[in-house]
């Protein structure tokens, strides 16, 4: 019998492949129709929901491991990357890309996205005096907000890091993490509670008026200072994650340095300065960028606490409103695609940072 070539074994490799990725795709694709079209009873349909998760995950993995096996090492090195990366890029191309190339086609068209106006849209964000208000909120949120996570959070982590009482000091302050943003609305709504005229049930007005002063309408007064109680609300959140993540990174800096440093006569605020900084900066710069994304993109906390009332409107939340309630899809696509914009530089600073530390 003949040896098969090595043109005839390739071809044979690349065939075992499409075979292995057309098979798996009708028989998930099958699964899903099933379970999509079957009236089962609830625990019945999530428990093989369960079941198709974890062992479908497994063939997958198996049957595209078993696939590229069979290619020789030279190919197998080339081949791996796109055979296991390939189908998760293709779904976030499928679940990310295409929403956002038809969200900005959106952006582009009126009200109903029947009729194309071009750039419209877009000069009516930064011409509308709501839209430049919501635009001056979210600076505000990002200057004041995340600026003060991540000092408060760098500040308790050092200070914390020499405490006979660190577990339990960082415990408390990481605890509101375990909170959703609209669960922490409600419960600073109570805090910030006043009622005209009546006694005040609001703790922040209770102890207000219990000192001789008089209770205030926090939320709603010094228009548009009032967003600074609403960004009390992100530090009184977030503070734990910058603090853990500065903590981890601390107890990584040299301890030798540091007693170096020391007996060199260099002080705290100079060690600090001069040593802790700088061994931290990739901390400090990946903790920033995610907190900064993530002050772009509030919504819970001013819809629970103001509804976007008493100039407290932020660009989340004038997308909610034109795109759902007033149904003017142009332009809530608009400030859907403004707000990516924004995110996005500060997404590839993150990128650059984790590519600097080995991430890719």
């Amino acid at each position: 019998m003949l040896a098969s070539t090595p043109k005839t074994s390739k071809s044979r490799n690349v065939a075992v492949t499409l075979a292995v990725v057309l098979v798996n795709a009708i028989l998930h694709s099958s699964i899903y129709l099933f379970l999509r079209d079957t009236n089962l009873p609830s625990v019945l349909y999530a428990l093989l929901a369960i079941i198709w998760g974890v062992l479908g995950v497994y063939s997958i993995y198996w049957s595209f491991n078993w696939a590229v096996e069979q290619y020789p090492d030279i190919w197998k090195r080339r081949i791996q990357p796109f055979i296991f990366v390939g189908p998760a890029a293709l779904l976030l191309g499928w679940l990310l890309l295409i929403p956002t190339l038809r969200t900005f086609y959106m952006s582009l068209m009126d009200a109903g996205t029947e009729n194309f106006v071009g750039l419209s849209n877009y000069a009516a964000v930064f011409t509308n005096r709501l839209l430049l208000t919501a635009l001056r909120n979210n600076l505000m949120w990002v200057v004041f907000g995340a600026t003060a996570c991540i000092c408060l959070g760098l500040l308790i982590a050092v200070l914390a890091d020499r405490s006979s009482f660190e577990k339990l000091a960082k415990g408390i302050i990481f605890m509101p993490m375990a909170i959703s943003f609209v669960a922490a609305g409600v419960i600073w709504k109570f805090i910030y509670f006043y009622k005209p005229g009546d006694e005040q049930i609001g703790l922040l007005n209770a102890i207000v008026v219990a000192f001789g002063g008089e209770a205030q309408a926090f939320t709603s007064m010094l228009q548009p200072w009032n967003n600074l109680f609403l960004v009390a609300i992100l530090i009184w959140m977030q503070t734990g994650f910058a603090m853990v993540l500065f903590s981890a990174a601390l107890k990584g800096v040299p301890e030798d340095m540091l007693e170096a440093a020391r007996i060199d006569g260099a002080g705290e605020i100079r060690i600090f300065r001069s040593i802790i900084i700088p061994a931290i900066s990739g901390t400090i710069l990946s903790v920033s960028t995610t907190i900064v994304v993530f002050t772009l993109k509030i919504f819970d906390v001013v819809m629970v606490m103001t509804g976007g009332q008493y100039d407290t409107e932020v660009v989340a939340t004038q997308f909610y409103r034109q795109f759902f309630m007033y149904r003017n899809a142009g332009y809530g696509s608009t400030l859907a695609i403004v707000l990516l914009i924004a995110v996005i530089p500060v997404i590839i600073i993150n990128l650059r940072q984790f590519r600097k530390q080995g991430g890719f």
